[in-house]
């Protein structure tokens, strides 16, 4: 199910400043969550096993019924939106997951994708949005007028973005010391700019709702690109020093705003 994966000698050098106790591990199948089971046959390649449990009470009821298991006493890794690769630090040493799903990416994407978790696992950053919202995700729930599962997504949205403008400073720094590694993510950003350009437009034709085009613009944030509003509000250092409050706020006034736009 798992295996070593051998890395360059750039993601070493991402591995040695950011998490040299890691280990990057390609997975046989794909995941969203990886059973419980299955993440307990890690025991056999980390020295221990850490189950993160959260507060029930953070989760609302009618949330979809992963995040309640996610917050539950199973050994959960993993969630919904999470990408190609993802990481843990329940277990020690930490461990980065690339899925199965990475066949067929072009290796310097993929490359990229396992620079920036090893990046996130040198972070003073909770593993996912569950932990970043806390018990305030509840007030989101109750800040967004929309279905269980497009709070879900907007909330690992504003997680990723939040995260995102934290790395990166970091990937900018690498034009010159990993030119590889910032050659990619600059190309990934200019394969976003023409959606996020035009976000407005498809938001306002139905083209993308508003959980996706939240999840888009999010993801542009770290790489940089000029965000349309209401988005542009979350690029800010403070909202890396607020986090939750702010995530919280952001989406109340922001709905406020839409619904006063639509009864005029």
């Amino acid at each position: 199910m798992f295996e070593r994966r051998s890395l360059s000698d750039d993601l070493e050098t991402v591995r040695s400043r950011h998490a040299p106790d890691s280990i990057v591990l390609d997975v046989e199948t794909d995941f969203e969550t990886l059973p419980p089971a299955t993440a307990e046959d890690l025991g056999l390649l980390v020295d221990a096993l850490d189950p993160a449990t959260y507060p029930p009470e953070w989760v609302p009821d009618d949330a979809p019924t992963l995040l309640h298991r996610y917050a539950g006493s199973d050994f959960t890794i993993g969630l919904p939106g999470d990408g190609t690769v993802t990481w843990t630090r329940q277990t020690a040493p930490p461990t980065v997951f690339v899925k199965a799903r990475a066949e067929g990416t072009p290796d310097p994407f993929l490359d990229f994708l396992i620079a920036e978790a090893l990046v996130e696992v040198g972070l003073d950053i909770p593993e996912s949005f569950l932990p970043f919202f806390g018990e305030q995700y509840t007030d989101l729930d109750a800040a967004v007028p929309l279905d269980p599962a497009s709070v879900f997504q907007i909330a690992a949205a504003l997680y990723d973005g939040w995260v995102g403008r934290q790395t990166r400073p970091i990937f900018t720094g690498w034009e010159d010391d990993i030119p590889p590694l910032y050659d990619a993510w600059d190309d990934a950003g200019d394969r976003l700019r023409g959606r996020v350009e035009e976000l407005p437009e498809a938001v306002a034709r139905g083209e993308t709702d508003f959980a996706a085009a939240t999840e888009l613009a999010c993801a542009a944030i770290k790489h940089g690109l000029d965000l349309p509003a209401p988005f542009a509000a979350l690029d800010t250092s403070a909202y890396v020093d607020y986090g939750p409050e702010y995530a919280v706020r952001w989406a109340a006034t922001t709905f406020e705003t839409l619904d006063a736009d639509e009864s005029d």
